[in-house]
């Protein structure tokens, strides 16, 4: 978990663009974020899995 002090800080505006950090928005994770649902992987993946995501089943085959 991201702590409180750092979330703030990366959402100041900062001098570059190149220097933003996209972050989940449940937990505040800086990696591995999916840019369509603005979640981390496994945010991602517990709510695909409770059916909390429209239109998101898992695969089998």
């Amino acid at each position: 978990m991201a702590t409180t002090a750092r979330i703030a800080k990366t959402r100041k505006r900062l001098k570059y663009a190149i220097r933003q950090r996209r972050r989940c928005r449940l937990c505040g994770r800086p990696r591995a974020v999916y840019r369509k649902f603005d979640l981390c992987r496994l945010c991602f993946r517990s709510l695909a899995l409770r059916g909390e995501i429209a239109g998101v089943t898992k695969a089998s085959w």
